[in-house]
């Protein structure tokens, strides 16, 4: 039986060391290709012969790899992909279905190592979480799960730069609902102002947009 090809998409040097470790470790696989942006994963996926690809959601400079991932899907249906992420968010793993991506790793709460969800998911599995799993970041002076669910939406819409009205729109909420929800977020973070509410959402991984 011939190694499963599989290309790294990960602009973490540490989650690349680990991938590579499990996949050098093991007989059923073959590292072809290690790539740091999701901007070059369609056009390696292309070029080489690849059956597995690990994903990494959300890379540096706005790389999204769960946009990468449906252009390879449109393409190469039958390469399997992997999305993984240390961002805990529901919003990921509904996209990611929708998508059609096989399966799905949180990097630092799993239960299952990558190795086990490769395994399964070339047996054919769809290999997903039962749930979001807790793991709780700080937004300023406000953990995530002190942010309702609405208030979320916003602040995803928020952090691609998007102003009050446009996301009213995206939602189908009015704008006076969008400035209540900015309103109490600000009083919640302790932010002063909504940039800095969007760039702290971004960098501590909380909310990202994901369209």
């Amino acid at each position: 039986m011939s190694e499963v090809r599989v290309m790294i998409v990960d602009d973490s040097r540490v989650a690349q060391d680990l991938f590579t470790l499990y996949i050098n470790n093991s007989e059923k696989y073959e590292l072809v290709r290690t790539e740091k942006s999701a901007d070059f994963a369609e056009r390696f996926s292309r070029a080489e012969l690849i059956d597995l690809i690990l994903m990494d959601i959300l890379m540096d400079k706005g790389a999204n790899g769960l946009i990468a991932a449906e252009k390879i899907k449109s393409i190469c249906p039958e390469i399997k992909i992997i999305a993984v992420t240390s961002m805990v968010d529901g919003e990921l793993l509904k996209r990611a279905r929708k998508i059609g991506i096989e399966s799905f790793w949180f990097k630092e709460v799993s239960k299952e190592t990558i190795l086990d969800v490769m395994d399964r998911t070339m047996a054919g599995e769809s290999v997903y979480p039962d749930c979001v799993p807790k793991h709780n970041k700080k937004i300023n002076h406000a953990f995530s799960d002190e942010l309702t669910e609405g208030e979320l939406k916003v602040l995803r819409l928020m952090t691609a730069g998007m102003s009050n009205s446009k996301i009213a729109k995206k939602l189908g909420i009015s704008e006076s609902t969008v400035k209540n929800h900015i309103h109490n977020m600000l009083e919640k973070t302790g932010c002063e102002n909504r940039t800095i509410l969007a760039i702290e959402a971004r960098v501590s991984g909380i909310a990202v947009n994901i369209d």
